[in-house]
């Protein structure tokens, strides 16, 4: 395939992102020199219960500091649904725009996985088909939604009132084992690629070509997902990517025993090369409550750090989620658990926000450098691999 590179929009300058005011009154103010600010009114439940205090509280730091949701199933549930009111919520989906706003969503990666029985030329298709449905979709609720790519763009979606919804993780097999197909994704706005289920990135780890892929990942921005891949490949990823790793919908396993969750020395190495672990909202893998969840967080917290720990709503998959989160407008709940647990608010708005804002943001930094020392990449799987 020929080179797509030259087609690439320069990605926006990542800035750093201005602090916004504090409307709930959280910063210290000893001296009594700050004016009276009002509480914010309550946002209500979808049902129309009203929130708890602690809920008020973590409602007004999410305000502040909102989700950066690592994984959503939206586009595929929604390109199988016959009919769908994404803008008022009438249509049974786990997130909507009033859900969104209700739960202080700011961000979403929504996924454009294929099933795993799609390989080759259809699981392109496919995933392109995906792309597609994402961007339309996008259009079709501008006052609600904007696609963003990186860091820069994310927080200017955010401050202007919308959900920015990144694209990605797709399937590695949706590169039919070609870089130039991994640009052309890049080029339609792909922000994450899952390393597993290839011949290059598999039980075995990361053969020369999936090394190679992770290079070529690293010029252009894309983050690489390595929830569901084997160890192996976690590992080797880990050492040869300059860019921060997601494992967007990983729990610990030393809380529950899961083959996706991670053992407590691939966390303490997520740490150590400042990935980020997206704990997922999903019973199988974390719990039946919203506490169990919150073990999870605590447990990735304390082994892997403060600045590599996420949220990974999985909604709108096929997989049940706790009670109390059934939906992304419980998110204040989950909050307010982890509030009356004693999490300092700085790390809340790094679980939330600020973690996903710096994977986003290292990926830029790492592309714009790698872009002025290497040119793309024109390797082919059977030149490396034999």
């Amino acid at each position: 395939m020929a080179d797509l590179q030259d087609d690439l929009d320069p990605t926006a300058e990542a800035g750093v992102v201005e602090p916004l005011p504090d409307p709930a009154g959280l910063l210290p103010d000893p001296a009594g020199l700050l004016p009276e600010i009002p509480e914010p009114l309550p946002v209500p439940h979808l049902e129309g219960a009203p929130a708890s205090a602690p809920e008020s509280r973590a409602r007004a730091l999410l305000d502040a500091h909102p989700v950066a949701d690592g994984y959503s199933g939206l586009p595929w549930t929604l390109r199988e649904l016959p009919w769908h009111d994404f803008e008022t919520g009438d249509s049974g989906l786990e997130s909507d725009i009033p859900r969104l706003r209700a739960g202080g969503v700011g961000a979403q990666l929504w996924s454009v996985h294929v099933p795993e029985v799609l390989s080759g030329d259809r699981a392109v298709a496919e995933t392109l088909e995906q792309i597609d449905f994402v961007q339309r979709l996008v259009r079709a609720h501008p006052e609600g939604l904007r696609l963003a790519r990186d860091a820069s763009e994310a927080a200017d979606a955010r401050n202007c009132g919308r959900v920015a919804t990144l694209i990605g993780p797709a399937r590695a097999a949706a590169l039919g084992d070609s870089l130039g197909t991994l640009r052309a994704l890049r080029t339609l706005g792909l922000c994450a690629l899952t390393l597993s289920g290839t011949s290059w990135a598999g039980p075995g780890g990361l053969t020369a070509f999936g090394e190679e892929v992770v290079r070529e990942m690293n010029r252009l921005g894309v983050l690489a997902d390595l929830s569901g891949a084997s160890e192996a490949t976690a590992r080797r990823a880990l050492a040869v990517s300059k860019a921060p790793v997601l494992f967007t919908r990983s729990g610990a396993r030393a809380v529950r025993e899961h083959p996706v969750n991670l053992p407590d020395d691939l966390l303490a190495a997520v740490g150590g090369a400042k990935g980020l672990c997206l704990v997922p909202l999903a019973v199988e893998q974390t719990g039946g409550s919203v506490g169990d969840v919150a073990d999870h967080l605590d447990h990735v917290r304390r082994v892997a750090g403060p600045q590599c720990v996420g949220l990974s709503g999985t909604y709108d998959t096929p997989h049940p989620h706790p009670e109390g989160l059934a939906d992304t407008a419980g998110y204040p709940r989950l909050i307010a658990e982890l509030l009356e647990r004693g999490w300092p608010e700085a790390d809340i708005a790094l679980l939330t926000w600020g973690n996903m804002q710096r994977a986003l943001r290292e990926a830029d930094f790492t592309a714009r450098a790698t872009r002025l020392r290497r040119a793309a990449s024109t390797a082919r799987r059977e030149q490396l691999d034999g």
